[in-house]
């Protein structure tokens, strides 16, 4: 058995307004890149209130970078300059490559209470792959395999592997693993990965321990408790 990884760091996401004019929230970006390269910024725009998300992201171009927008309630209405168009609604993913440039716009919309929630994250090409051609893929929530695991952790599998299932979104240039964990009360779930690659968790909701000490103050927090890097 390898090691047992302990918390780098842990960050409260950081009220931000983006596009034109969405209330969201910054788990990480920009000045957190060294620590949790490939990865660029991890954007969570969760609202009950329409007024906070429907002005949206209108037309805005992207480069050198991979987008990946999950949703889990309500939608969001995407188009770009390849002339792909669709709606990406709960519990689906959109995995778009950048690469030498696409212009696209994303407006979301909320469910039947006004409630949208998703998450958007950024991952950054290597050089060798910047300038390949634009490409997205669109993957419907029926295609995400769902593992009830032992220790009753529930997995929805977006990308990369778990007990030899695999996510539909692949041949991905970053190579991630992707996961929606759910877990019960005092419910558990472990995962190994190799020496060298970045790990993080997102506290989507509820509280739980990343740290065998189970002790809040033995590592460096920036703001609050709501982001855990793998160190």
């Amino acid at each position: 058995m390898g090691r047992i990884r302990g918390i780098g760091r842990v960050l409260r996401s950081v009220p931000t307004i983006e596009g034109a004019g969405v209330r969201l929230n910054r788990a990480f970006g920009y000045r957190h890149v060294p620590a949790l390269d490939p990865f660029l910024l991890l954007d969570d725009f969760t609202s009950g209130n329409p007024v906070d998300y429907l002005k949206g992201f209108p037309w805005h171009p992207h480069r050198g970078i991979e987008t990946i927008t999950y949703v889990l309630h309500g939608k969001v209405a995407h188009g770009d300059s390849m002339g792909n168009a669709g709606v990406i609604g709960e519990g689906d993913i959109q995995w778009m490559t950048a690469g030498s440039g696409i212009i696209h716009q994303e407006m979301p919309g909320g469910d039947t209470s006004g409630r949208l929630q998703g998450f958007q994250l950024w991952a950054n090409l290597p050089a060798s792959r910047k300038m390949m051609d634009p490409r997205y893929r669109g993957i419907g929530a029926a295609d995400i395999p769902v593992l009830d695991l032992e220790g009753g952790a529930q997995v929805r599998v977006i990308a990369g592997a778990v007990e030899g299932t695999a996510g539909p979104v692949r041949e991905i240039v970053t190579g991630p693993t992707y996961l929606d964990v759910t877990l019960p009360g005092r419910g558990v779930f472990s995962r190994a990965e190799a020496e060298g690659r970045t790990v993080f968790a997102y506290v989507i909701s509820g509280t739980g321990f990343f740290d065998e000490r189970r002790d809040p103050y033995s590592f460096p927090v920036e703001g609050g408790p709501y982001f855990d890097l793998g160190g």
